[in-house]
């Protein structure tokens, strides 16, 4: 198994390799328990993390630098207006910059068609690890954090275990991408049967769905996309539905910037049926379990009865990724010289 992670960008899961995920997920296992016992595991003593937020966020935020006070190291919460970034600085100098004073950067920008490519650019710069906050194309932090909780509940071995990943209705037009997208890339690696089911006007992005298919390919496993959330339910273990934003299907459409967001809203309301409900967890398996990142826009993606009912585990969700960013962050901050 692939140790030795010193050093490395951690941006779309895909860039890390199943051995190097799995590394991962052993030492989240491990400084999970240690957190349970109450262990001391200062592995990044003296360590600067330098967290640059370009949106709103509380598990993000508040695990990422819980995560570094538990380490031993210390977390600097940065947005735009508290930087030269709002006055024009470049990704290549913000990266060499930070470089010079710390151990780590950790990004979020999910603006569609420019946070990945910002941090693409920052970490071309860097002389120090960059780690994704979660960006326009994927949210690996949760997405790792996804899988560890579906290990914890179904088992290591996830081979024929059906997950749907759903999109849900929300009065919200500009919900990113990147968490469908994460899963669906991740998932058919590890040996689970994905089903994407969304309306036709929420595709995502072109490269993520081709991975998707050939990482199943690849590892003998399913990927369908369909558009029926209903029939998505059936036989479903892991129900995973989510809102995201139709800024693919614009983009696709070359509906101009400024039109987007009234073209998206007129679009979303037509959808208003896509909820999650106690009837659908009812057409999926008798154990299966329901999951969100969080925030939930309860009423609109899920009834209460669901997501505060014994199938939900959100706050397990919601805890893993504690520990699995602390495993991310030891692993690339400091690892084996």
């Amino acid at each position: 198994m692939q140790t030795l992670l010193r050093g490395k960008d951690y941006i779309e899961t895909p860039d890390w390799t199943k051995e190097e995920l799995e590394t991962v997920l052993n030492v989240a296992d491990d400084l999970k328990k240690r957190f349970a016992l109450g262990e001391a595991h200062r592995l990044l003593q003296d360590k600067t993390l330098f967290m640059m937020f370009f949106e709103q966020s509380t598990r993000t935020r508040n695990s990422t630098e819980a995560a570094m006070t538990q380490l031993g190291g210390h977390a600097h919460d940065l947005t735009p207006d508290k930087m030269q970034i709002s006055h024009g600085e470049t990704p290549k100098d913000t990266g060499k910059v930070l470089s010079r004073y710390g151990h780590g950067i950790a990004i979020r920008n999910c603006f569609y068609g420019v946070g990945n490519k910002y941090l693409r650019e920052v970490a071309e710069h860097a002389t120090i690890p960059i780690v994704s906050l979660q960006d326009d194309v994927d949210h690996p932090l949760q997405a790792i954090a996804d899988l560890m909780t579906m290990r914890e509940k179904y088992g290591n071995n996830l081979r024929g275990v059906k997950c749907l990943v759903s999109w849900t209705y929300a009065p919200a037009y500009a919900r990113p991408l990147s968490v469908p997208q994460g899963l669906i890339w991740l998932l058919p690696r590890f040996g689970m049967d994905v089903t994407l089911s969304h309306p036709k006007e929420f595709n995502l992005m072109p490269r993520t769905v081709e991975a998707a298919k050939k990482f199943a390919k690849e590892n003998k496993t399913k990927f369908e996309i369909i558009h029926d959330m209903d029939h998505g339910f059936k036989d479903a273990i892991v129900c995973y539905p989510k809102s995201w934003g139709c800024h693919q299907y614009l983009s696709d459409q070359g509906v101009p910037e400024a039109e987007r967001k009234e073209a998206g809203m007129k679009i979303l309301n037509k959808y208003k049926s896509w909820v999650c409900t106690e009837k659908r967890m009812k057409m999926a398996k008798k154990e299966a379990c329901y999951m969100h990142p969080l925030p939930a826009d309860r009423g609109a993606e899920v009834e209460d009865a669901v997501i505060d009912g014994p199938q939900s585990i959100v706050f397990d969700q919601a805890e893993n990724r504690l520990h699995t960013v602390k495993a991310i962050l030891s692993l690339v901050m400091g690892g084996r010289p």
